[in-house]
């Protein structure tokens, strides 16, 4: 598990700054990709919110039954992934 967490938040974002020196449109693939899984985690975390709220249900097993969602924590990691991508490139190209 730890290889897959060093992987994720170390190999991947630098593979994307590759990519993304490779050709430039891999910089819009990754930006469209977090745009809709922002859209996506924000939308899996507002409804299940409404649902704990609606039903009148604040227990901590239904507020953590929200990490149990495959979706949720895949597009969660992606904005990971690419924030760190984000913070490379500003490190490699700071705005002066």
């Amino acid at each position: 598990m730890k290889i897959l967490i060093i992987t994720g938040s170390v190999v991947i974002p630098v593979i994307m700054v590759v990519l993304h020196r490779k050709d430039s449109k891999f910089q819009i693939l990754f930006t469209i990709a977090a745009i809709l899984s922002a859209l996506l985690f924000g939308n899996i975390a507002s409804i299940a919110l409404y649902n704990i709220i609606k039903d009148d249900t604040v227990f901590m097993t239904n507020i953590h039954g929200l990490f149990l969602n495959p979706l949720f924590l895949l597009t969660g990691a992606y904005l990971g992934v690419y924030l760190l991508y984000s913070l490379i490139l500003r490190a490699m190209n700071p705005v002066s």
